[in-house]
């Protein structure tokens, strides 16, 4: 297994962001696994609207193809899971996204699960990911935190008590079994938020490095 090396590809404008994603990815990864980390320039530094998820594709497709070379799995690491159908279509490698690997684990063994995330703008999109993945049965909905997201993303402490209310709201009013907090910038207020609820909380970097180095491994 020495020297395998997942690519993951931050959608997002922000280096700094990239480099927390690898800092969990690789926390996460198995030995003999190196997580690399490319970072998108034409996308704004967080993504919280469909146009800018969608913009963000063409980019990431490039991204995939120009470093294909030198990496054996890749990860796309937006909710929205934006240039990976054209990633799967185009190329051989396989890759996964943070929003497809985290509801189909969620959804393990029957599991409802719900979403909580700062980005309502964002809501048909992630609404439409349970449909193409055959989880619509047992998706619960998705619960937005208050306030603006890029200010939410200024502060952690009021990042991770809002984003605990809406697990909370996911919990108590729409039954979910699981609830992923659903977003890459989000990974850290994800790993936190685990251990203060008895249900699940998944975070979506940690689900996609799981399932990259299955399918790596296979």
């Amino acid at each position: 297994m020495a020297g395998r090396r997942i690519l993951l590809i931050n959608p997002n404008s922000l280096e700094a962001t990239t480099a927390m994603m690898v800092a969990i990815a690789k926390s996460a990864a198995a030995d003999g696994f190196d997580i690399a980390g490319a970072t998108a320039t034409r996308a704004p530094t967080m993504i919280v609207s469909a146009d800018a998820l969608e913009a963000a594709a063409p980019e990431v497709e490039e991204i995939a193809r120009a470093r294909s070379g030198e990496c054996d799995g890749i990860i796309v690491a937006a909710f929205g899971d934006p240039g990976l159908a054209g990633i799967k279509a185009t190329m051989k490698l396989p890759a996964v996204g943070i929003g497809e690997s985290s509801m189909l684990e969620a959804a393990e063994n029957g599991r409802r699960f719900g979403v909580a995330t700062t980005t309502p703008l964002l809501k048909a999109k992630i609404d439409s990911l349970p449909d193409a993945l055959g989880l619509r049965s047992h998706y619960t909905g998705t619960r937005f935190t208050e306030g603006d997201p890029h200010e939410l993303m200024r502060d952690p402490s009021l990042l991770r008590t809002a984003l605990a209310g809406a697990v909370e709201a996911c919990i108590a009013q729409d039954r979910a079994e699981a609830v992923i907090i659903g977003g890459g910038p989000l990974g850290e207020a994800a790993r936190e938020l685990q251990s203060i609820f008895t249900v699940p909380v998944i975070a979506p970097i940690t689900s996609a490095v799981r399932r990259i180095i299955r399918l790596v491994a296979a």
